[in-house]
């Protein structure tokens, strides 16, 4: 607009000179003469004509010059004109395609999105949601050629392409190839916080725990999660690889796993439990004897209890004695009553272990209770008493199977005569 009217000015300036010395010529009385010669030859007129002559020449050699440059730039002109043509098109063809997209029409998204990607100034946007129309439609190759397209055309979107590619990989649990391409997204971007997540993702949904011990440190650093949802990661995870570790009753593999816990998860109640019933398990009561009566000593809990119980340490009766050290604060505990009578059985002091049952059972009745107390009759020579404790025992057993099935009648007690009720 500029130029434009710079020219006009310009030529306006040169009519009005033009025609100011046309005037002044043409009014003259004398308009004076010119004489042209070259050779033998010579040409005579008056200035008048020689001016109105230059005028128009003038006007014809700009002319000529203006139309010679247009006919240069033609081609300039019609490619440019073209390009805003295809330019226009591929943005009404992208638009289309995220419409689609977004309304679930896959194929006709992914033609819209592809015919016109080549003159699309946003080559990038087309790839990628093309990937994604051809990964709902569940065609996994051509979503990974759209996402080579997208990176080829534009090399330096080489993280986002990354990321869209490891979380569609994800979504299709493609967990290794996800893996792998979080693993290059890594070395591009050290802890960033997308790969963390994903990574994150990933393991959780392989059950991977050494996979996710790994990552919990990055996640603390990095601030991904909060801290209470890391925490919590941090439980599920150690709990994890103690039950792992606990398949193999391996001791020596379990304490070297429990000293990388750290001591905030390590203080959790259902961690402590785990490790403690996990290295029974594997035949080293011994070992952790003293660490499970101080939990005790800490926080009364009647898991533990019962884990302790659970222990058949070589000295019976100098475990009995130890447990009785808590009599004097819990003598109205049922479960610790149960306990020190079973304890008592174990160490052969029949009268004890037959006093504290009894106390336990008046208490609270359980199914333990019951056939401890039997085993104690039966040991005492009294199988008629032992198998009065025995029914009473399975009676106890059955009634509370039906009250769980009348409490839940869709059948899902969860009930099992072997682990829940044998504690009752």
């Amino acid at each position: 607009m500029r130029k434009l009217l710079l020219l006009l000015l310009a030529v306006g300036l040169a009519a009005g000179g033009g025609y100011y010395v046309y005037t002044q010529l043409a009014s003259s009385e004398d308009p004076g003469y010119v004489i042209v010669g070259y050779g033998g030859w010579a040409l005579e007129t008056s200035l008048f004509v020689v001016a109105t002559a230059l005028f128009f020449a003038f006007i014809a050699l700009y002319a000529c010059i203006r139309l010679v440059i247009q006919t240069l730039r033609l081609p300039t002109i019609l490619r440019r004109r073209t390009g805003e043509k295809r330019t226009r098109r591929s943005n009404q063809a992208l638009i289309s395609g995220l419409i689609e997209t977004a309304e679930g029409n896959w194929e006709k998204a992914e033609r819209n999105l592809i015919r016109h990607a080549a003159d699309s100034g946003l080559p990038l946007i087309n790839y990628l949601t093309a990937a994604r129309a051809a990964h709902s439609r569940g065609a996994i190759e051509q979503r990974d050629e759209y996402l080579k397209l997208a990176h080829e055309n534009v090399p330096e979107a080489e993280f986002a392409v990354g990321l869209i590619r490891a979380e569609l990989q994800l979504s299709n649990q493609q967990f290794e190839d996800a893996l792998e391409s979080l693993t290059e997204l890594e070395k591009i971007a050290p802890s960033h916080a997308a790969v963390l997540r994903l990574q994150h993702q990933v393991y959780s949904q392989m059950e991977d725990w050494e996979g996710l011990r790994r990552l919990i440190p990055s996640l603390h650093s990095s601030k991904v999660m909060m801290e209470a949802e890391i925490k919590l990661l941090e439980t599920s995870t150690f709990a994890a690889l103690l039950r792992s570790a606990a398949e193999r009753r391996q001791a020596q593999e379990l304490e070297a796993l429990w000293k990388t816990i750290p001591e905030h998860v390590r203080a959790g109640q259902g961690i402590q439990t785990l490790f403690f019933a996990a290295m029974i398990e594997a035949g080293a009561a011994e070992e952790i004897e003293g660490r499970l009566r101080a939990a005790l000593t800490k926080e009364w809990n009647d898991t533990l209890l019962a884990l302790y119980g659970a222990m058949k340490l070589p000295d019976a009766a100098g475990q009995l004695a130890r447990a009785e050290t808590w009599y004097s604060k819990h003598q109205k505990d049922p479960v610790l009553l149960r306990i020190l009578g079973k304890l008592a059985l174990r160490a052969d002091d029949l009268p004890k272990a037959r006093g504290y049952l009894e106390n336990s059972l008046a208490l609270e009745e359980s199914v333990e209770g019951f056939r401890l107390m039997g085993d104690v009759l039966l040991k005492s020579g009294d199988p008629a008493g032992a198998a009065q404790f025995y029914r009473r025992g399975l009676f106890y057993a059955s009634d509370e199977v039906i009250t769980q099935i009348e409490q839940n009648p869709t059948g899902d007690s969860g009930v099992e005569l072997g682990s829940e009720t044998s504690g009752r």
